[in-house]
């Protein structure tokens, strides 16, 4: 198993419609995404991650290179976010 971590700097304003961007685009990840097991939404006062899990640290990667994750999800956050994402693939020991 792997996780792809993505924390995200959303000001409060904001977190509403970032978490309308993680609901729409939940589902789709889950049905059509090579090895996609889950995908969760986190937040803290400093931040938001998105912590997804896969079967493979591969499959996670690939995710980063999908038009799914690369038009769609990044296109309806980035005018949302305060700070360039942290992106980190976490594989199992």
């Amino acid at each position: 198993m792997a996780y792809l971590e993505i924390t995200l700097k959303v000001a409060e304003e904001n977190r509403a419609a970032a978490a309308g961007v993680y609901q729409k685009y939940k589902q789709p990840f889950l049905d059509t995404v090579p090895g996609a097991e889950s995908k969760e939404l986190l937040g803290r006062d400093e931040d938001v991650q998105v912590l997804h899990s896969f079967t493979t640290a591969g499959e996670a990667r690939a995710y980063l290179d999908s038009t799914l994750f690369k038009q769609d999800v990044v296109g309806g956050l980035a005018p949302l976010l305060a700070a360039d994402p942290e992106v980190r693939i976490y594989d199992t020991v």
